[in-house]
């Protein structure tokens, strides 16, 4: 009977296979074969993970277009008579997930912003009279008008929601995300 291991190539460290440890002779691996990858394996692999990645592409496409989504919709928040000047009111927009905070500074003036802080989402606090969004948990600051970081941990505005008003009622239309 032919000796299995004589068409294995040499071990890489040289020796022949009988001064080989004994678990080279039990687990005989052909080190030159071991990196070799036929054309039909090498297909194989290339064609399985782009077609994944076709199949994925297509159902985020399909997905989009049966959806229809054309954004937040448009939610009643309050009336104007609700806030007073120099008061706030926390809503929920776009989903009664997210918290939002609607602030008015003066008679004219309505600004409404996601109450997550940017940097880890700590519900800000309105100081309507410094003309500042506060946040707590640390130390952040946010300018009541534009809702950019002023100091503190915050490098990311707070994405503001806008709003629109028709006879006396507020009403969220969308949220613009900011940089």
């Amino acid at each position: 009977m032919p000796d299995e291991t004589s068409s294995v190539s040499p071990a890489p460290d040289g020796r022949p296979t009988a001064e080989q440890p004994r678990w080279r002779r039990d687990f005989p691996v052909d080190s030159e074969q071991a990196a070799y990858v036929g054309r039909r394996d090498f297909v194989k692999f290339m064609l399985l993970p782009s077609g994944a990645f076709f199949v994925g592409q297509v159902w985020i496409g399909l997905h989009s277009l049966r959806s229809g989504d054309d954004g937040p919709p448009l939610r009643r928040v309050a009336t104007l008579t609700d806030i007073p000047v120099g008061g706030a009111l926390v809503f929920h927009y776009p989903s009664p997930l997210d918290p939002c905070l609607l602030v008015r500074p003066d008679e004219d003036t309505l600004l409404a912003y996601s109450q997550a802080c940017t940097h880890l989402s700590c519900p800000v606090q309105p100081d309507v009279a410094a003309g500042r969004l506060n946040c707590p948990c640390h130390n952040g600051v946010f300018d009541l008008k534009t809702g950019r970081p002023v100091s503190g941990p915050p490098r990311r505005p707070l994405p503001r929601i806008n709003l629109e008003v028709r006879d006396g009622v507020i009403s969220a239309t969308g949220v613009e995300p900011r940089t």
